[in-house]
């Protein structure tokens, strides 16, 4: 069984890679969020006032946002090599 190594790969979108790039960045951003929290409550804080409330929403929304965003990026590749073996 050979493989054919003189073909070209499928060249990244623009679109795709910024979409990689929020999905990691959500992700940093709900682990921030989440060490937020824990030094806020070993320190009392109240978590009802200022950014708090938007704080403890992000750990649970960024992670999902992010996943959302990571399985749109792999259908899109797929699609595209689909596409792209497809016309050779």
């Amino acid at each position: 069984m050979s493989t054919d190594n003189s073909r070209e790969d499928v060249p990244v979108r623009r679109a795709d890679r910024i979409m990689a790039f929020m999905s990691l960045g959500l992700l940093v951003l709900s682990i921030l969020c989440f060490f937020a929290i824990l030094i806020g409550s070993a320190a009392h804080v109240k978590f009802d006032t200022g950014v708090w409330p938007v704080v403890g929403i992000l750990v649970y929304i960024a992670p999902v946002i992010a996943f959302i965003l990571l399985l749109v990026v792999l259908i899109s590749s797929f699609v595209r090599r689909a596409r792209a073996n497809k016309g050779r």
